[in-house]
């Protein structure tokens, strides 16, 4: 496995990583994840996403992690930490992406064990997802101890178009 780096962003880290970060979303959208945007989608029209991840981040919103290969982020992985007043235990994961240039690495592995942790200690017991049933990453979140709920036909579409059914999870983790 090459040398991995896992890390978890403030907003100054998010803020200057918004070009790298566009161009993984940008890669993977290209390749067809539904992640909520569609094709073509080049780096240049992530950015504003990212300013407003950071923006969560700094408002203590959001969990931001990435994953770097010699410096270069390849990877990264949110949770949505800011609940309702009675679901402070619980946290919403969300964009889990890994450059397609960078898969097979385990670098997904990494970031949710990474994130399942920090979420952890920020008092969170549970956490939920949702993915694009049918996708790659579908098959990821069972390999790491996630519980499928079920399947909501026609919920989103893929990138390319067409509708597509999502798939729920949930993960009890320790606090």
């Amino acid at each position: 496995m090459p040398d991995i780096t896992i890390r978890l962003l403030s907003e100054t880290e998010a803020r200057s990583a918004v070009p790298a970060l566009a161009e993984v979303l940008s890669d993977c959208v290209e390749g067809g994840a539904s992640v909520g945007f569609m094709q073509p989608y080049p780096p240049e029209a992530a950015m504003a996403y990212w300013q407003g991840v950071a923006d969560a981040v700094a408002a203590e919103e959001t969990l931001l992690m990435v994953a770097e290969d010699e410096g270069r982020i390849v990877g990264t992985v949110q949770v949505g930490v800011a609940q309702m007043p009675n679901q402070p235990h619980r946290g919403d994961l969300k964009k889990l992406l890994v450059h397609r240039a960078a898969r097979g690495k385990g670098v997904a592995r990494l970031l949710m064990q990474a994130v399942e942790q920090e979420a952890a200690l920020r008092g969170k017991t549970l956490l939920v997802l949702d993915t694009a049933t049918g996708s790659e990453a579908e098959a990821i979140y069972p390999r790491l101890g996630w519980e499928r709920v079920g399947v909501i036909p026609d919920y989103a579409m893929w990138p390319e178009g067409g509708l597509c059914a999502t798939t729920l999870f949930y993960k009890r983790i320790a606090a």
